[in-house]
């Protein structure tokens, strides 16, 4: 079935995410990070599409875009393709990175520009990374409330602080009055099961297994063994994180435990645990 076109935005102002294949992390060392803003900028300037806002997490990106004269389309193609292609050949791995093509929705109001850049902002304070978005380094927060320092940057700020207030200083302290309000803003997302990181998924496992190894899951007795399980499954690992961190393939199905072998999910390993 052929895809639907992206629909057009009158503005030419979009929300776009894009995320890891198979909910993956895409980052994982601030050289990631700072190699994919600088793709970003790259591109920007030489496509015609302005970076009115971003924020990148470990495993999803949010992007705020306006068409000047360029595509969006082909953008985010650019950028995937680039992005890919050097992670590839730095973890030493082949195939896709990112998920399907992009996600989009289109920003065809100031008031809903103000709210959407607030919830990109806002990212990593609802993931519990900090307490306050100027404090991530991989988002577009900081640029905003220094926007008066003339700071040296490719992001585009100046749409969003003149619909603030007509002078720089009051700008900036009206945005960060408006970040700071409680809200319930509602905009585009990944899907709303997220997936915790490779790295919160590790350091999790750590805690529960109290300094011993993950694999020694492998020689626990049957109780002991899906007890642990059983926490790591609640406190958010999904089944090929549990696998993979303490070493058994996937999907597994632990020897000695009572379990229905004609169902071929993997969603079986947890049938005999109650979850």
């Amino acid at each position: 079935m052929p895809r639907k076109p992206r629909k057009k935005s009158e503005t030419g102002i979009y929300h776009v995410i894009v995320r890891g294949i198979g909910q993956q992390d895409i980052f994982h060392e601030d050289d990631d990070f700072q190699r994919y803003l600088d793709i970003t900028k790259k591109l920007s300037l030489e496509s015609g599409v302005s970076v009115l806002g971003y924020c990148l997490m470990t495993n999803h990106v949010h992007l705020l875009l306006r068409e000047d004269y360029g595509d969006i389309s082909l953008f985010m193609k650019r950028l995937g393709i680039s992005y890919a292609y050097w992670y590839n050949w730095k973890y030493e791995r082949i195939g896709h990175v990112f998920q399907d093509r992009f996600k989009s929705e289109c920003v065809e109001d100031d008031g809903y520009l103000l709210t959407v850049i607030r919830y990109i902002h806002e990212n990593p304070v609802k993931a519990s990374i900090i307490s306050k978005p100027e404090e991530y380094e991989w988002s577009s927060c900081t640029a905003y409330y220094k926007a008066d320092r003339n700071t040296a940057t490719f992001l585009d700020t100046n749409l969003i602080l003149s619909i603030v207030h007509n002078e720089k200083k009051k700008a900036i302290e009206g945005l960060k009055k408006f970040t700071e309000e409680g809200n319930e803003d509602h905009c585009l997302d990944c899907d709303k099961t997220q997936r915790i990181s490779e790295r919160e998924a590790y350091e999790i496992a750590k805690r529960i297994m109290k300094g011993k190894p993950v694999t020694a899951l492998q020689k626990m007795d049957q109780y002991a063994r899906n007890k642990l399980l059983s926490r790591l499954r609640n406190d958010g690992l999904s089944l090929r994180q549990i696998c993979r961190i303490a070493g058994f393939p996937f999907p597994y199905c632990p020897k000695g435990l009572d379990i229905d072998t004609k169902e071929p999910s993997p969603c079986v390993f947890y049938k005999s645990l109650g979850i």
